[in-house]
């Protein structure tokens, strides 16, 4: 233990830049922003510790809110090996809506190294919500299913998450048919992506393809029939130094 706590206080951090270009901005489900957004964010790690700010701009006048940052999230995290292969995460996420107020949530991970990568991931709003959603997750990753040019193959990454909302959470976030708050737990979305990673000099790019579908059938008698399935584009750079 001393000489691994050693190695991490002599790792250098890392600092990671992205900057991500989408079609509509959907977040568990909920579709946000039904136009084109721009989600830039910088981070630092160092050994198991990260944290850093998102956000989330406007590019049309969907909202009202065109050229206007509409979210910031500030977060950390600390990543945990409990086996070869189990990794435990735990982390901190702050939203600040500038229109909206703000709100705040603890989290806890597991994910396993194996076949489909599976993920369980429980978070809790303690702020203004008081409600616990939990995120279950799979994916694989092609490292090169073609190729731009002889040094830049593109690989392909698929994945799959199923999110459920206790009877807080929804109430908080979701409305019925008659449009009063849904007080009940329920399994609440399912997200499929299809991503077509590829790098460029220091920079990862990554085009995707993203679908949602709401489960419940009481979330969906709430919501209008196109954001009862959303699908949107989008197309990803990030790099590191």
């Amino acid at each position: 233990m001393a000489v691994s706590v050693a190695a991490a206080a002599e790792e250098k951090a890392a600092f990671s830049l992205t900057s991500d270009f989408y079609s509509k901005y959907v977040w568990r489900g909920h579709n946000l922003v039904d136009d084109w957004v721009w989600q830039p964010s910088i981070g630092i790690s160092k050994g198991p510790w990260s944290a850093g700010i998102w956000g989330n701009l406007d590019l049309t006048d969907e909202n009202n809110q065109s050229g206007e940052f509409t979210e910031y999230d500030f977060y950390g995290s600390y990543a945990l090996s409990l086996t070869e292969k189990l990794t435990l995460s735990v982390g901190y996420i702050y939203y600040r809506f500038p229109s909206a107020g703000s709100t705040q949530e603890v989290y806890s991970g597991l994910s396993l190294d194996t076949f489909l990568t599976p993920t369980v991931t429980v978070y809790y709003d303690f702020d203004d919500i008081n409600g616990t959603y939990v995120s279950a997750g799979i994916g694989h990753t092609i490292e090169k299913i073609a190729e731009l040019s002889e040094s830049v193959p593109v690989g392909l990454a698929l994945s799959c998450t199923v999110g459920w909302g206790d009877s807080n959470y929804n109430e908080g976030y979701w409305t019925d048919a008659v449009g009063d708050p849904l007080d009940k737990s329920a399994l609440n979305d399912l997200s499929l992506k299809i991503a077509f990673p590829f790098t460029l000099g220091k920079w990862t790019v990554t085009p995707s393809l993203n679908y949602v579908t709401i489960l419940d059938s009481d979330i969906r008698k709430g919501l209008s029939a196109g954001d009862r399935g959303l699908f949107w584009t989008g197309v990803g750079l990030a790099t590191e130094f």
